[in-house]
């Protein structure tokens, strides 16, 4: 190589360089560069304190430890149900098949470790499930959206509290969007990459589909709502698998655990009772405020309606926006979960995030400003406790996820209704402006 050679070579690779941050510096200019570059640092910091910090300081509710225990209760041979329920400290819940799939676990050297690890694993779950949103909702990784949002979930109340209590909740998050990614690579509408699909089916994804929403119903049965989906969509597989996942690891555990039937013979009664304490769903917050029985069923009826009011109207789209379908879909059931079943907790709302991500899609309910203020109820990190105007304020507190989670229900199926009532007006103007310009009397049968 001659001297020029060398000197043409480093020539190009400085111009390669120079055009880089050339770019660099025109994109960090524009309004989506310097929102990227300022939310990073902020996200970042955030994620840290609520990942690192905050669940190191003392906190009465510790999920974690009821887990670990019981976990080794498990592996150790002794009864794992064997809780004085008539408590109000946290309770191992999981049924056998959740408690075989989360047994490995305890395998973990201590319970210092093995809590950092989980609070970790559940952070970096909370990131992965932003991150597949953001692809989903065809914006780039790279783009101010990822980082925001990261901001805004991290500081929310879900996260935030699913850290500190070190509870399962982040990486369920994940398998819910994963199971949605998969769903829709296997209608075809979504490609691997998150392209545009083929509109071919892909078996392979809808078994997988199907197997993360199952293991998702192995841990928390509520999840088992999400079967609606590939239902609707007609893909069995999925189905099959989803229903099959919680049989296979509910048969597989039974022999394994010392007295099982205490699932059933204590477990499930304390689980039929409604409990007046961190309980959000309409029947929690009846029973707390001493409501009358018909009343509180009288509003379980009527936002069990107004769910599916939503649900069905929205399988107009389920061919012509299946992203928006299914997200929105998935939101509305897991609400509708949280509100009309007998326990729902507020920081489950972070189930909503595949709803909140149809924010970018053409037709939204999150284009409705009510559904913004029920998501600020249930998902804020603000405490509305007030020393000066204590019982108010105690009020407003404990109500603020049932009241977020109605708000969204009711703002939904309005939205919905007006998109139906739009859609069927638009279709009979079309009608009748086609038929209007060369219509003929069809003649009567007389006169044939």
């Amino acid at each position: 190589m001659t001297p020029a050679d060398a000197a043409g070579g480093n020539g190009d690779t400085d111009s390669t360089h120079t055009d880089r941050s050339g770019a660099l510096r025109s994109y960090l200019r524009t309004p989506a560069g310097a929102f990227t570059m300022a939310a990073w640092p902020l996200a970042i910091f955030t994620i840290i304190h609520r990942v690192f910090l905050n669940p190191q300081n003392n906190h009465p509710t510790d999920d974690f430890t009821t887990v670990w225990n019981a976990l080794h209760r498990f592996i150790d041979g002794v009864p794992v149900y064997d809780e004085n329920y008539s408590f109000v400290d946290p309770h191992y819940l999981y049924s056998p098949g959740g408690t075989l799939l989360l047994s490995p676990l305890a395998l973990l050297p201590s319970w210092d470790i093995g809590r950092i690890l989980f609070i970790f694993a559940n952070g970096l779950a909370v990131l992965v499930a932003l991150a597949v949103l953001t692809k989903l909702a065809r914006r780039p990784l790279t783009g101010p959206v990822l980082p925001v949002a990261a901001l805004l979930v991290f500081a929310s109340e879900s996260v935030t509290n699913t850290l500190l209590f070190s509870n399962v909740n982040g990486i369920l998050l994940a398998v819910e969007v994963v199971f949605l990614w998969w769903l829709l690579v296997g209608s075809g509408d979504v490609s691997w990459r998150f392209g545009p699909g083929t509109g071919t089916r892909n078996t392979l994804a809808t078994v997988l589909a199907g197997i993360a929403v199952g293991l998702a119903i192995t841990v928390k049965p509520q999840f088992a709502v999400l079967l609606f989906l590939p239902l609707a969509k007609r893909q069995w597989w999925a189905l099959v698998s989803g229903i099959a996942m919680p049989v296979v690891f509910n048969l597989a555990a039974w022999p394994l655990m010392t007295q099982p039937s205490d699932y059933l013979d204590k477990l499930m009664p304390y689980l039929s009772e409604v409990r007046d304490y961190a309980n959000s769903s309409l029947s929690g917050v009846g029973v707390y405020f001493g409501m009358d029985d018909w009343f509180i069923m009288a509003l379980r009826v009527i936002f069990a309606l107004g769910v599916a009011v939503t649900v069905f109207g929205l399988l107009r789209w389920r061919n012509s926006d299946p992203l928006m379908w299914a997200s929105t879909t998935t939101g509305i059931l897991m609400t509708g979960v949280f509100l009309v079943s007998s326990l729902g907790q507020m920081y489950y709302s972070m189930m909503l995030l595949p709803m909140i991500f149809t924010v970018f899609c053409r037709l939204s309910v999150m284009h409705n400003p009510v559904t913004w203020i029920g998501i600020y109820w249930c998902m804020s990190g603000d405490s509305w406790n007030s020393d000066r105007w204590e019982w108010p304020g105690r009020i407003v507190e404990y109500t603020r996820g049932t009241v977020g989670w109605g708000l969204i229900i009711l703002a939904a199926a309005t939205s919905v209704v007006v998109w139906l009532a739009t859609d069927w007006r638009r279709q009979n103007h079309d009608r009748d402006s086609t038929a209007a310009p060369g219509t003929t009397e069809e003649p009567r049968p007389e006169q044939r």
